[in-house]
């Protein structure tokens, strides 16, 4: 097996357990929230919002940070750092005894991780171009259905052994990834000797700055979509199915639906950004999300939520691995690090504000009134995409007669 292969699918499994221990707290959160003393529904939804948010908040800030270091010592250091950094923090996550040391201890979280950055820029850089959209289609599975089916599990381990213990077994989780980045990811690593070190030289040297804006505002708002609702699907599913016994692993089941789509789909999808062109799959995805959207805010049970985050799983496993394309074929080499980690800040920051935002509307309006505005929100983001990259490369495309556009070949 090829060697871009090997580190594909070990990766593949990294992202997932790093994603799927980051997310699987979303339908226990209010639960664990309560458990430490908050009683109040509203300050539950809000402080929920909060604990979610905090480590992608964090991650945001960092997350620039560990790209420079990965484009200066390599991106297998920092798949290491990362999944054994978390193994450690959500073991002490499992012994909090308040709200505020359970948001500390999210926020020291984020401070650590990164391990999808770096896997994303290790698969990126070695993967051949004409593979790109396939391979990076597939390793957004990974990262994509761990934080979606993440819940899931989280739900299933309360209902087993306890929200303190479901912690305990993602520490496990995560060091198994330490393992498998440690023994099997293989990376010739050997630094440019011209390393532009300031972000305004990287900004200056890409070719077409409104493109690489616009796919970076669009991971921000895919991300802000998906998880406008997780801090506060446990209560939707609550005001759906009053009479379940299983609020949990419901809630899980349902935020999970998205997931499995996204695992069925993504690859697939990645072929096909590969033969017609990223930026027609973006925004084609964005409309369909959009409309998606709109019916959840009107479902009268549980099922017909799940339908529907189904299809809105099919949709994001349209967009993220475009998305990841785009900048692939569009970055040179040596920046690689910097710019796919910038993508990743405006990632955890649309995962903090879509958390952030859905906790503030569902206390404030109803939980109803999340779907309508975070529709509103990818619409608007269709429009910018149209204008900003769909229209700009086909007009390019035409006067190349087809050739490739926005092309930087590494230095």
């Amino acid at each position: 097996m090829d060697t871009w292969k090997r580190n594909l699918w070990i990766c593949w499994l990294g992202s997932f357990a790093t994603s799927a221990a980051l997310s699987q707290v979303a339908p226990i959160l209010p639960l664990y929230i309560h458990e430490l003393g908050m009683v109040n529904i509203g300050d539950i939804a809000i402080w929920s919002g909060f604990a979610y948010g905090a480590t992608t908040f964090i991650m945001a800030i960092v997350s620039p940070v560990w790209g420079k270091l990965a484009d200066k010592y390599g991106r297998k250091p920092m798949l290491l750092r990362a999944s054994f950094g978390m193994t450690i923090i959500l073991i002490f996550t499992a012994f909090v005894t308040s709200v505020p040391q359970l948001v500390a201890m999210r926020m020291l979280l984020g401070t650590i991780s990164e391990f999808n950055s770096g896997a994303i820029t290790l698969i990126a850089t070695q993967t051949p171009r004409e593979k790109a959209g396939w391979a990076l289609g597939t390793l957004s599975t990974g990262s994509v259905s761990g934080t979606l089916l993440g819940p899931m599990l989280g739900g299933y381990l309360v209902e087993i052994i306890g929200i303190r213990y479901s912690f305990v077994i993602m520490a496990g989780l995560l060091f198994i990834a330490f393992l498998l980045s440690l023994f099997f990811i293989h990376e010739d690593f050997s630094p440019k000797t011209r390393h532009m070190q300031k972000f305004s030289e990287i900004w200056h040297s890409l070719p077409n700055h409104s493109l690489f804006f616009s796919m970076f505002v669009t991971t921000f708002f895919i991300q802000l979509a998906l998880f406008s609702i997780e801090p506060v699907i446990t209560i939707y599913v609550r005001m759906l199915s009053v009479r379940t016994d299983h609020l949990a692993f419901i809630s899980g089941l349902v935020f999970a639906s998205s997931g499995v789509s996204t695992m069925l789909f993504a690859p697939w999808l990645g072929k096909v950004s590969d033969r017609i062109g990223a930026h027609k799959v973006i925004f084609a995805a964005l409309l369909i999300g959009a409309l998606l959207f709109i019916p959840q805010a009107f479902v009268q049970n549980e099922w017909q939520l799940m339908g529907l985050r189904f299809g809105v799983g099919i949709a994001t496993g349209a967009m993220l691995p475009s998305i990841n394309t785009m900048l692939k074929q569009n970055t040179p080499s040596e920046v690689a690090g910097r710019i796919f980690s910038i993508n990743q800040s405006a990632q955890f920051l649309g995962v903090f504000m879509g958390s952030i935002l859905g906790g503030q509307i569902a206390a404030h309006w109803g939980i109803r009134n999340v779907f309508f505005i975070t529709s509103f929100l990818l619409v608007l983001n269709a429009v910018d995409v149209y204008f900003n990259v769909l229209r700009k490369i086909d007009l390019q495309d035409e006067e190349a007669n087809h050739q490739p556009v926005y092309q930087v070949h590494s230095r």
